[in-house]
């Protein structure tokens, strides 16, 4: 098999920034650096924007519709039935659909949450009461951990695959790998796209970080 590229760069960058900056909220939050836990968010919520706009307009293997797959497709493939495919398989699309979605749980309950003393509230918490600013915080606490179960199931299937002799970290690193027969290299998206998303990303967290207001 020839190598050719499957991963374009920007969904390796936010791959890769995800990956430090989850275990980074983790442990600033547990540590009670705040601060530095509000930044870590905005990351994440720049990250967040950034790929939920990269799956509709970047490069065709990051976008949903090439990897969200329907029951059909998803269960031809849990029966070995299924034909190769660059990027996510169709089991790996929804797990990967569920990190995104419980990631925007944690950063949406985060906007509004209010720390014990009142401090270093979330940007959006101006909407919500004291009260129920602690409440969300709360919730804000205990739905992470469904965020690194699905994490955890995340690097499970990439060990079974790394015993089975296939290895998924690497592509996600270089951005290449080896290509089936009759499969062709990913078609990368033009940087004046990359750059207008990241700038529209960039542009709605500071909209939020500053609390809605211009």
């Amino acid at each position: 098999m020839a190598k050719g590229r499957v991963w374009d760069l920007p969904t390796r960058l936010t791959h890769w920034g995800f990956a430090a900056l989850v275990p980074f909220s983790w442990w600033s939050a547990t540590t009670g650096r705040l601060p530095l836990h509000r930044l870590s968010g905005y990351g994440l919520l720049g990250l967040l924007v950034f790929r939920l706009a990269w799956g509709l307009v970047g490069a065709r293997i990051a976008r949903f519709a090439t990897f969200i797959k329907g029951p059909a497709a998803v269960l031809a493939y849990v029966r070995g039935r299924s034909a190769p495919a660059l990027g996510h398989n169709p089991l790996g699309g929804w797990s990967i659909a569920a990190m995104l979605a419980a990631l925007a749980l944690q950063l949406g309950l985060g906007l509004f949450s209010v720390d014990e003393d009142g401090l270093e509230p979330g940007p959006l918490s101006r909407f919500v009461s004291f009260d129920t600013g602690r409440a969300i915080a709360h919730l804000h606490h205990r739905t992470f951990w469904i965020l690194v179960a699905l994490i955890a199931v995340h690097l499970a299937a990439i060990a079974v695959y790394a015993v089975r002799g296939k290895d998924l970290v690497t592509p996600m690193v270089t951005g290449t790998a080896d290509l089936p027969d009759g499969l062709v290299a990913t078609r990368v998206a033009p940087f004046r796209t990359a750059a207008a998303v990241a700038a529209l990303a960039a542009a709605l967290v500071w909209f939020i970080a500053h609390g809605l207001r211009f």
